[in-house]
């Protein structure tokens, strides 16, 4: 099944679709934020993704036991998950204005929706498409209002298992949808290559019949490379100018020359798919030339045999294949034979 998103399409006939996610770590600063559009663009992204919630409409502003993040191996230790949003949310009044650039520079732009406003939101700045967020795939209510506004939906998979994906695509279906994308996605940040578990891509493909892509939150481009050999037509990457700089999510975003090699290597690996050949291509055929064949190697006077010691096996390939090397022994030269003439079947009794 091919999608459309904004002009774009999208599956295996297609050149993978390449989003640049931005996240917070424009740290707030609209500046900053139009920059990294602008980079986004000149390393070919297809597309920029903007997050659209506030710190209210993610969680409620208490302290209470799950509302502060406990885990000491997370990026964020510490934080509470209000204070975390609130500097991590891209300002609504930002949108159009990123947008707008985006599309200037011929990117699509569109976001992630995290309360059923923001959908409404969205679909009121005319984004061609939605993205649900792995941590809401569980939230039916919000798919079924994206899902109504009659655009493709991607949906990240994350921890979700094969129910949960099950209800989340038939509610989306159910809806009105039927341009869906699922990506796989591990929910940690920063992921490691020995979690991501990219053999669940076909499976995920071939379980609900719909394209499917992979969220990347490992660090560089492997993983995603990877992704487009196991049928990834999406993938999603996480972007900041340098990463030195900071940003919420710094550690596992890709810097813009990165951001250019990814465009460039899952373009690459996708071309290299190709279909299943024997034989060699089209564009090989001058190169059998450079095969062994039989040739004469030193003089040989008309009714002299053709011996090992006149005879070689060489390249290049005019003369008769090595398979024949058995039957050729002990002839006799009907004429006389100068090295470097490629052996053939007229040229002995």
């Amino acid at each position: 099944m091919t999608i459309d998103i904004g002009g774009r399409q999208i599956g295996q006939g297609y050149e993978p679709f390449i989003i640049a996610e931005l996240s917070g770590n424009h740290s707030q600063q609209y500046d900053l934020a139009l920059q990294m559009v602008e980079a986004a663009a000149k390393a070919g992204a297809h597309a920029i993704k903007l997050q659209t919630y506030t710190a209210d409409s993610m969680t409620l502003d208490v302290k209470q036991k799950g509302f502060v993040i406990e885990e000491t191996d997370s990026l964020w230790h510490g934080e509470s998950l209000h204070a975390l949003y609130k500097k991590a949310a891209t300002p609504y009044e930002w949108h159009q204005k990123l947008f707008e650039r985006a599309n200037e520079l011929g990117m699509l732009a569109f976001s992630s929706p995290f309360d059923e406003e923001a959908v409404d939101f969205l679909d009121g700045l005319n984004v061609p498409c939605f993205k649900i967020a792995s941590f809401e795939l569980t939230d039916l209510p919000l798919i079924a209002k994206a899902a109504s506004k009659g655009k493709p939906l991607i949906m990240s998979t994350g921890m979700a298992s094969l129910s949960e994906i099950e209800q989340a695509v038939n509610t989306a279906k159910n809806n009105g949808c039927e341009q869906i994308i699922l990506l796989k996605c591990t929910s940690t940040y920063p992921a490691q290559p020995t979690n991501t578990n990219l053999h669940t891509i076909p499976h995920l493909k071939n379980a609900f019949g719909c394209e499917v892509g992979l969220s990347d939150h490992t660090a560089g481009v492997g993983v995603s490379v990877a992704a487009v050999a196991l049928g990834a037509n999406v993938i999603e990457k996480h972007f900041v100018l340098d990463r030195a700089a900071g940003g919420v999510d710094a550690e596992f975003s890709l810097e813009p020359d990165e951001l250019a090699a990814l465009v460039i290597e899952t373009k690459r690996a996708w071309q290299a798919m190709g279909a299943v050949v024997y034989g060699g291509t089209q564009a090989e055929e001058k190169s059998k030339q450079y095969r062994r064949s039989i040739y004469v190697a030193k003089p040989i006077k008309a009714g002299e045999s053709l011996t090992k010691e006149n005879l070689r096996i060489v390249r290049p390939a005019f003369g008769l294949a090595p398979k024949h090397w058995q039957s050729v022994l002990n002839k006799v030269a009907k004429t006389d034979l100068e090295p470097g003439t490629p052996l053939d079947w007229s040229l002995f009794e």
